[in-house]
């Protein structure tokens, strides 16, 4: 049996989560589904400059899956680029960073 997949955590949620070639219309492409956790990925080492283990560090999760996240990501953009499809951002398994509450009386992180 499989292990559970473990929740990443995610910074950033993005205004705009669809995107598509300038002049088509949504029924005449193929749609590509770029993932929350692989967006977030490629803003840490893409636009921040980050280290792969700095990454790793900042979504919680091993070097490893990082690096399968982040190639994951990069192909579903570059396929998406070249081929002229839509990319949607949307799912996955992720946990935010943000909004956190903490109890007064006694500590705990919601």
């Amino acid at each position: 049996m499989p292990r559970p997949i473990k929740c990443r955590r995610v910074e950033f949620f993005p205004e705009n989560t669809y995107f598509i070639p300038l002049g088509k219309r949504k029924c005449e492409v193929e749609e590509i589904t770029l993932k929350i956790e692989e967006l977030e990925a490629m803003r840490l080492k893409d636009i921040e400059g980050l280290s792969q283990k700095e990454c790793a560090e900042r979504m919680q999760v091993s070097r490893q899956t990082f690096q399968n996240i982040i190639d994951s990501a990069r192909k579903k953009v570059a396929i998406a680029l070249t081929q002229g499809n839509a990319i949607h951002i949307s799912g996955g398994n992720y946990t935010s960073g943000l909004c956190q509450l903490k109890c007064l009386n006694c500590g705990k992180v919601y």
